[in-house]
């Protein structure tokens, strides 16, 4: 962000250049004394000169005199929440959602689907949340103890919960007023156990001809599957009006399928030689499937290896490797590489921290992250997943102010920042946000090791920050 005592180039001549995101985003506030002026080129330009204007004023901030011009670097400036591991709820969401409007974050994902908890309702297929909802066990981990137990919502140990049709709706709306587009995630093939066991005709067969009911993959040999999914995503859709849908792709263990008599089957009409080939299937059917109905697919980084339409989006997770060989390979890409933009990881020193996953990533490691000038890049995302991490206050406990990092490098050249300074604003936010009412990560106690960007490794390797 610019922010300097005056410009005589006008407004339109900043941003005609721009590429088209960043010229609708584009905004210019000036301040003379008591009167404020704005000019943009869209509402949505008009909204985040807004909300600048609603953080100066959180801040305290009254400058006499200044020219503000800021637009964006990147189209997707996103946030992942996963609900299906623990479930929080319309009112938590609108309530982050409140926060990326602040922040100038522009993408709301929510993984909707998982293992331990289908968290969408389906009116043709009612079973997915009557049966698989709710469960016994408030934690992950609990209810992995258990032997994976679901149950029903009368039952009074039941944990869980799913939104209702109007629910989301209500949420897309909310976000639409923010300028905030929400993509759902409906997992696939992997990431499944849950529609085993709702129905587990559909689930893939083993040796001895039993239907594998705790199977962790979808069944890519049994037509009843695509039939499910299709109607599942036909719904979505219809609640879902932006451009994006995911599905997922990510970590299928394939361990059934080579034995599955619908399986092989489907690989002896396909001419298919290895099992992989049948996840590529599957992508390639249901990209193909949303592509006929004017949508696009994302997928996690798996999808690549196994063959998939030009049109579909790439999320590089493991890393930023996935992402690069998506772009050589002409793909739109999001990156959300888990070395810096998976705050489920810890945040600090593990013995001050609560439970979390993975490295340590502090806030200055998660600032030092550049997705690059890649034009096939669309942007990057933070992804929270809920494993351990049961509770709202908990949840934005690890966004809170992680997040103001992801924000920062959505908008700003990696020339132009500077983490020490960044520090200093952000310090000052999370007050502002804690007045609001979120639950953030005390920086006044965070270490002198994650404070100089100092990153861990479970095996202990200390990897340095790149400044």
């Amino acid at each position: 962000m610019e922010y300097n005592p005056g410009d005589g180039m006008s407004f339109r001549r900043k941003t005609q250049a721009l590429p088209e995101f960043a010229r609708r985003e584009a905004y210019q506030i000036k301040i003379k004394g008591t009167r404020t002026s704005i000019k943009a080129n869209s509402a949505e330009g008009r909204f985040r000169a807004e909300q600048t204007l609603k953080k100066m004023a959180l801040l305290g901030e009254k400058p006499e005199r200044c020219t503000i011009f800021d637009y964006p670097r990147y189209a997707h400036r996103g946030l992942m929440i996963d609900e299906s591991r623990s479930f929080k709820g319309k009112e938590f969401i609108k309530k982050q959602i409140d926060a990326m409007a602040l922040l100038g974050l522009n993408t709301l994902h929510l993984h909707l689907t998982d293992a331990a908890g289908w968290r969408i309702e389906i009116k043709s297929h009612p079973e997915l949340t009557q049966k698989a909802a709710w469960r016994i066990g408030r934690t992950y981990a609990e209810w992995e103890k258990n032997g994976y137990p679901f149950t029903t919502v009368d039952d009074p140990k039941a944990y869980g919960g799913y939104y209702t049709r109007e629910d989301l709706i209500e949420i897309v709306q909310y976000a639409k007023q923010r300028f905030i587009n929400v993509i759902p995630e409906i997992e696939m093939p992997g990431h499944s156990m849950e529609v085993n066991r709702t129905y587990p005709e559909l689930a893939c067969l083993d040796s001895t001809g039993h239907r594998r009911n705790w199977a962790w993959d979808l069944c890519p040999g049994n037509e009843g599957v695509f039939k499910l999914l299709e109607d599942v995503l036909t719904e979505v859709m219809d609640i879902f009006p932006g451009k994006y849908i995911h599905i997922g792709g990510d970590e299928a263990v394939m361990k059934d399928w080579p034995v599955c008599v619908n399986c092989r089957k489907r690989m002896q009409e396909e001419g298919f030689t290895d099992v992989r080939q049948l996840q590529g299937y599957l992508v390639r059917r249901m990209t193909s499937f949303l592509h006929d109905r004017g949508r696009t697919a994302i997928g996690w980084d798996e999808i690549l290896e196994t063959g998939i339409p030009d049109d579909a989006v790439v999320q590089s997770w493991r890393g930023s490797t996935g992402g690069k060989k998506a772009s050589a390979a002409g793909h739109k890409v999001i990156m959300s590489p888990n070395t810096h933009c998976y705050f489920d990881y810890y945040q600090d020193l593990i013995r001050k921290e609560p439970l979390a996953t993975g490295e340590l990533t502090s806030l200055h490691w998660v600032y030092t992250y550049d997705p690059g000038d890649d034009p096939n890049v669309l942007g990057l995302q933070a992804n929270l997943w809920c494993e351990k991490v049961p509770t709202p206050e908990h949840a934005e406990y690890m966004l809170y102010p992680r997040l103001f990092a992801i924000a920062e490098i959505g908008w700003s050249p990696s020339g132009q920042r500077d983490a020490d300074e960044f520090r200093a604003r952000a310090e000052a936010l999370l007050k502002v946000f804690r007045a609001l009412g979120y639950n953030g990560f005390d920086m006044e106690t965070e270490s002198d090791f994650a404070k100089a960007g100092l990153r861990r490794t479970q095996q202990g390797e200390i990897i340095y920050p790149l400044f």
